[in-house]
């Protein structure tokens, strides 16, 4: 990780149901992706490995089912909503661009419905919820995925790892 990097995370709430605390939220994201990053393994093998750069900046967009159902058919072929769709512009370009020392990842999109269902399926805080969700996304905007069962495994281990260095002890992955 470049010496000294500034995280700008920037956050839209578009789902009038549920009133997040999006600087809260921010805050998390933050530490999650300076826990990757300070992780050997996970920088060696991320997307940012071998760039000079001094701010990453991402967005996260909160939204409903339906917007991520648009989302799904429009840009990716898909039919169906889903609670997280990630846009890795940096992890899936072949041109590596960073203006200014600043590198910007891409966009996390998160059906805030999804996350208040799916919490409710797995019997915890829809807060916990929305969290293992954000750390999903940043390790896909990192370039990790999750196509194989021993990548599946990594990323399970790596989040279970994040979240817990944030004070959350999230066991229904």
């Amino acid at each position: 990780m470049a010496i000294k990097t500034k995280f700008h995370i920037f956050s839209e709430n578009i789902y009038p149901e549920w009133e997040i605390d999006e600087k809260k939220y921010i805050t998390s994201a933050k530490k999650l992706l300076k826990y990757y990053l300070s992780k050997e393994s996970v920088y060696a093998d991320c997307a940012l490995n071998g760039f000079e750069y001094n701010t990453i900046s991402f967005d996260i967009l909160y939204c409903d089912s339906q917007k991520t159902h648009e989302i799904n058919r429009e840009y990716r072929d898909k039919d169906y909503p889903a609670d997280i769709i990630t846009f890795a512009i940096f992890a899936d370009s072949e041109e590596k661009f960073i203006f200014d020392g600043e590198i910007n990842l891409g966009e996390v999109i998160i059906a805030l419905d999804k996350v208040q269902e799916e919490a409710s399926k797995k019997g915890v805080k829809p807060e916990e919820e929305l969290t293992f969700l954000i750390s999903h996304g940043i390790l896909h905007l990192l370039g990790f995925d999750h196509q194989t069962e021993s990548d599946y495994n990594f990323v399970v281990a790596l989040q279970k790892e994040a979240l817990q260095s944030i004070g959350i002890k999230y066991e229904q992955i």
